[in-house]
């Protein structure tokens, strides 16, 4: 790729930056001028700074795992005009995430320097975010979308979810690039190289990756939606917005303000893999026998 088609596929990306932030700005305000009610988990003002806040933290914190995303849990009250401004939102942060992915795959060389530029197209927000740490770019935080209910909610009910992970499926020869992309003079890692040669080609083995706590809402609706459902259950790690004809909250319960520290649901007595890793050091697992 030239230097001048990275040029502009660099200019479109802040071209959509500026209209993710102007879009973002439209909404807390139409929502402001709305006077609709809103909760929060973690603060008893959840007013339009609040919101501003939640929606507009796109910045690294000193010390964050770029893996890791900060959570806002709450919900907004949403009249039509507010679900309109929603809706250019989330296409905004659509538009932003497929010209990352298209610069990811073209010119990755560019992600840094994404990172370090694009909050100076908002000097102002740049310069009171400089000061307490947060310079740098979230890129996930950029272009996470925002939930929404699909129609209007009688109750909600939220609960903190503790058990979830990830499970990636490798083979043998998988497993074993892993390993020795490690420290393989180690003597753990020596064992572990051991086990795995005694293990067929064509295993299938599983790389298991804990999940971070996460907040649930379980939505009850007024009336079954197109596809005969009336309930939905989705995690909500920003402001989740409820259209309301009234500027009301339906009911909602309170949670606790942090996850709990144990696991509280029972494991499930069909997991198919076994109880202790085959390789701990990449927390890979083999399957049960059937």
């Amino acid at each position: 790729m030239t230097q001048a088609q990275e040029y502009r596929l660099l200019a479109r990306l802040e071209a959509a930056f500026d209209c993710l932030i102007e879009h973002t700005e439209a909404l807390v305000e139409t929502w402001r001028l709305s006077n609709a009610e809103s909760w929060s988990l973690d603060t008893p003002q959840a007013d339009a700074a609040w919101l501003h806040r939640a929606l507009l933290d796109f910045w690294y914190q000193d010390g964050q795992d770029g893996r890791s995303t900060r959570s806002y849990i709450g919900l907004v009250a949403a009249n039509e005009a507010v679900m309109e401004k929603l809706g250019r939102v989330n296409a905004a942060k659509r538009d932003f995430a497929d010209l990352l992915a298209e610069i990811r795959r073209e010119v990755p060389n560019l992600v840094p320097e994404i990172k370090a530029v694009l909050p100076f197209r908002h000097p102002a927000l740049h310069d009171h975010l400089r000061g307490v740490g947060l310079a740098r770019l979230h890129l996930k935080q950029c272009w996470r979308a925002i939930p929404a209910a699909r129609a209007e909610v009688a109750r909600i009910r939220l609960a903190w979810y503790t058990s979830g992970r990830s499970i990636k499926r490798l083979s043998v020869r998988d497993a074993e690039r892993m390993l020795l992309a490690l420290d393989n003079e180690a003597d753990h890692i020596r064992i572990q190289l051991r086990t795995l040669a005694g293990l067929p080609d064509g295993e299938p083995l599983a790389q298991v990756q804990p999940q971070a706590p996460l907040m649930r809402a379980n939505l009850f609706y007024r009336e079954p939606l197109a596809d005969g459902h009336s309930r939905q259950a989705m995690n909500v790690a920003l402001p989740l917005f409820v259209p309301t004809s009234n500027g009301r909250l339906p009911d909602i319960n309170q949670p606790p303000s942090h996850p709990p520290e144990r696991r509280t649901r029972a494991k499930r007595s069909d997991t198919r893999l076994e109880e202790t890793p085959l390789l701990p050091s990449l927390r890979v697992y083999r399957y049960r026998d059937e």
